[in-house]
């Protein structure tokens, strides 16, 4: 399935990696990771509800902070960690071992969006905003 076809790519927030590679990460990469990766830098953990079941999740994450704002590039596109964050409108962001933060107002601004919202990122954001979709919410 090439990546125009998969269902991740939604219009705005389109899926700059190959499936292949979303389909390694996710069944290799992030198991192996996820027991440390908040001790890695710039990565953390999202916590977040399954639209249907209610589950709880935990994703990881390559955050960017710029004072009560919070923006992840979306390149995998729209996947179900931000369709679950963007139906529960909140989730927690598990920084350390220690440092949480709760997210509210979930946005999603698509790639090459302008505006307010987009000149108050995070510059490695606004430069990955040019191509790619951003998540984007406000530290509660």
């Amino acid at each position: 399935m090439a990546a125009k076809d998969h269902p991740n790519n939604a219009p705005g927030v389109p899926m700059v990696f190959p499936p292949w590679f979303e389909r390694f990460q996710i069944k290799y990469f992030n198991p192996a990771v996820k027991p440390f990766a908040r001790f890695l830098p710039g990565t953390a953990t999202i916590t977040h509800r399954g639209r249907k079941s209610g589950k709880a999740y935990e994703t990881i994450i390559t955050p960017y902070r710029k004072g009560q704002v919070l923006a992840i590039a979306l390149g995998h596109g729209k996947t179900n960690w931000v369709k679950n964050v963007l139906a529960a409108g909140e989730a927690d962001v598990q920084f350390s071992r220690n440092r949480v933060v709760h997210l509210t107002n979930p946005r999603i601004l698509p790639a090459g969006a302008e505006g307010p919202d987009a000149e108050n990122l995070p510059r490695m954001v606004r430069m990955q905003l040019r191509r790619i979709g951003v998540f984007v919410a406000d530290i509660a």
